[in-house]
């Protein structure tokens, strides 16, 4: 072990799974999770991926010291993965229909982590629900149902769920076709209903869909930001129809290691 480089430690956010009404046993606890899917990309890299739970300081079982910047301060670099819906009262926007109303409670929790990591230098990657909680975070806003406000849509989730796919457009000269290359007719797996209506502010557009919506975004800041809508840990390396997801994470490795 002598002599190896320290491995970057990057932070996952957890997703949030709250008692059940009517549960029993563990289903009347909260429970913080992540996906193995994200964590191995995450990892194939020979990352440290450690998830960052909710912090409470004033919990019912135990006080603690200990803060989300500390976190931001241990750690080199955010991924927030997907899940439930971003609330729109986050973006000041009423639920259209209640299975609309999203999670505020994490919602509170990611843009805490937001914040810090900010604040703190470090990099964030977003993914899926992760890119519309930066696009939140910088005062953007969403559509709450892509099918009931976007007639023209296309489908951007089916009940494939990992197998969905649609071709995205590269913003020219943006970082993605500096990673990935000008080539037309990449194909992501897409799995959300929700979606980018007002851009965040200082955040510019890195791909759309076909139509038209939006499916990655970048900050112009000095701080690496960076969101996907897809999933690109559901992205197979040997299938070439598919954006190679892998430029995107060694430049997000590459800012947490500076």
């Amino acid at each position: 072990m002598f002599g190896r480089r320290r491995p970057v430690h990057i932070g996952l956010s957890a997703r949030i799974f709250h008692p059940e009404a009517g549960g029993t046993g563990l289903r009347t606890k909260t429970l913080q999770v992540l996906e193995q899917s994200v964590a191995q990309w995450a990892a194939s890299r020979d990352t440290l991926v450690l998830m960052i739970p909710s912090v409470l300081q004033d919990g019912a079982l135990q006080r603690s010291s200990i803060r989300v910047r500390d976190y931001a301060d241990y750690l080199d670099g955010l991924i927030l993965q997907g899940g439930a819906d971003v609330s729109p009262r986050a973006y000041g926007e009423e639920p259209l229909k209640p299975e609309w109303a999203g999670d505020p409670v994490r919602d509170a929790y990611e843009l805490e982590l937001v914040h810090e990591f900010l604040e703190a230098g470090k990099p964030i990657l977003g993914i899926c629900r992760g890119m519309q909680l930066i696009n939140v975070a910088f005062g953007g806003s969403l559509y709450q149902d892509i099918a009931a406000l976007v007639p023209h849509a296309i489908a951007h989730e089916t009940a494939d769920y990992d197998r969905h796919r649609h071709e995205v457009q590269l913003a020219p000269g943006g970082w993605l076709e500096r990673w990935n290359g000008a080539l037309p007719g990449r194909m992501v797996a897409s799995i959300h209903h929700q979606a980018i209506k007002r851009l965040g502010r200082d955040l510019v557009v890195e791909a759309t869909a076909p139509d038209g919506l939006v499916e990655a975004i970048r900050y112009q800041g000095r701080a690496f930001v960076f969101g996907v809508q897809w999933h690109p840990e559901f992205h197979r390396l040997d299938d070439e129809a598919m954006l190679d997801p892998t430029p995107m994470l060694d430049a997000f490795l590459a800012a947490a290691r500076r």
